[in-house]
């Protein structure tokens, strides 16, 4: 078994409504930044083991489709890197 971090990535999907990037959006603004636009997002890594980078991989996204994201609502995006010795 080799080490793995699996670095997963949601946010939600364009068009559903994202409060907390709006009121930031708005803070910078005001503090005179200018923005085209703002979505936040949540990024979890996950230590795990496993035979290879795909099956690490494999895992990592039913991770993300069973909790960490919801489909109807978030995109996500895993990336899986193998752990330095």
């Amino acid at each position: 078994m080799t080490a793995y971090t699996a670095t997963v990535t949601v946010r939600l999907k364009r068009g559903v409504l994202d409060p907390e990037a709006e009121t930031t959006r708005k803070t910078l603004e005001r503090l005179g930044f200018e923005l085209e636009g703002l979505r936040s997002m949540d990024q979890f890594e996950v230590d795990l083991e496993a035979e290879d980078v795909e099956t690490a991989a494999e895992r990592a996204d039913e991770m993300a489709e069973r909790l960490l994201a919801n489909p109807t609502l978030h995109d996500y995006e895993v990336v899986v890197e193998e752990q330095a010795a």
